[in-house]
């Protein structure tokens, strides 16, 4: 089977389609769609959004250097795409998609998005400008859950609050579980204590 090169491109899929409230110093608050985000350090908890410096929210984040990140639902895929395509220079966001401003625990400005399962609260560190698109690094300073996706052990069940994904320009639910982190060494192991306990019967 053959292979096809093409110019350089941004084809890492599939990635979060999350939603990014934010807000000014003046109290105007505003919601962002942003697919390029993701983690890049664990300790301490850090992120990152790129955005173009160009939209209306862009200005906001670099004023009061911080911004929510919440996650987002196959229920919220319509409030995603719109909050994503239409700008807040024009429209009120939160009154078109229905959306519930709450309280952020450790920021000043930017509200989280009630209706997301998960908000994390972020503090910019650093600014890249990158070119197309400008890098916000910021420092988690909390992360808000849902409790009605607690179960009864305490945990949070992260994976039956319907999130959802984007690849290639479209929107995507998540799908069955074909593993969890590191399965394929328990598999190992499960077969050479097996297998080791088949010899020593034997030597016996």
């Amino acid at each position: 089977m053959g292979k096809q090169t093409w110019k350089p491109g941004n084809m890492l899929y599939p990635i979060p389609a999350v939603m990014v409230s934010v807000a000014d110093k003046q109290g105007e608050e505003n919601i962002i769609t942003v697919a390029w985000t993701g983690t890049v350090c664990s300790d301490p908890a850090m992120v990152y959004i790129s955005v173009r410096p160009e939209r209306h929210s862009y200005q906001m984040i670099k004023e009061t250097k911080e911004f929510v990140i919440n996650l987002t639902t196959k229920d919220l895929a319509r409030a995603t795409d719109y909050c994503g395509v239409v700008s807040g220079r024009d429209v009120d966001k939160w009154q078109e998609m229905k959306l519930t401003k709450g309280e952020a625990q450790t920021l000043s400005y930017a509200p989280i998005i009630e209706e997301c399962p998960v908000n994390i609260e972020c503090k910019v560190t650093e600014i890249k400008e990158l070119g197309t698109h400008h890098m916000f690094l910021a420092e988690v300073t909390a992360v808000r859950v849902s409790e009605e996706y607690m179960n009864q052990d305490g945990k949070f069940e992260l994976n039956q609050t319907g999130l959802m994904a984007y690849s290639h320009g479209t929107y995507l639910e998540l799908g069955a579980q074909i593993g969890t982190f590191g399965y394929s060494v328990r598999k190992k192991r499960g077969a050479n204590e097996n297998r080791n306990r088949g010899n020593s019967k034997k030597g016996k």
